[in-house]
């Protein structure tokens, strides 16, 4: 009878965190391969990239994000408009079921305004992600100078 309950219990748990050093799960959803680059001392802004994948039959969406690396993180996208690139607030992203989101230098990022001190290569800080129907994951940012080998590039 023991053996049922826990194998019923373990069977209900939500699963463990997601493969990989840099990696959090959330029910159906995944966020890896999350970095930063390093920032210069003054720096006031800084940016974060992750990938979302959502393994569940329904979608999602990404509402906010907070870290205490910064008074504010805002989502954000590059749009061109013409021959000139500019950022673009976003109040939320889908993220559809079965479907994989890449957030990636030249496109979506979290971006960190005022940040509370630079953003130092081989330093970790908290980021936390706001869904609407996962809820919150925190998930462990690395910094480096350069974007990790297996973060994913921008294409147009």
């Amino acid at each position: 009878m023991a053996v049922a309950v826990m194998a019923a219990l373990l069977a209900a748990a939500p699963p463990a965190a997601a493969q990989g050093p840099d990696a959090a799960a959330g029910g159906a959803l995944r966020i890896e391969g999350a970095w930063a680059r390093a920032t210069p001392p003054a720096a006031r802004t800084g940016a974060a990239y992750l990938t979302i994948i959502n393994t569940g039959g329904e979608p999602d969406r990404l509402v906010a994000a907070s870290s205490p690396a910064a008074a504010q993180a805002e989502l954000h996208t590059h749009i061109s408009e013409g021959n000139v690139a500019r950022m673009q607030q976003l109040q939320a992203i889908d993220i559809p079921a079965g479907g994989r989101l890449s957030f990636a230098p030249g496109g979506l990022h979290v971006m960190l305004v005022n940040l509370q001190g630079p953003l130092r290569d081989g330093t970790r800080f908290p980021l936390t992600l706001r869904f609407a129907r996962a809820g919150e994951i925190t998930i462990e940012v690395p910094v480096s100078r350069s974007a990790p080998a297996a973060a994913p590039a921008h294409r147009h």
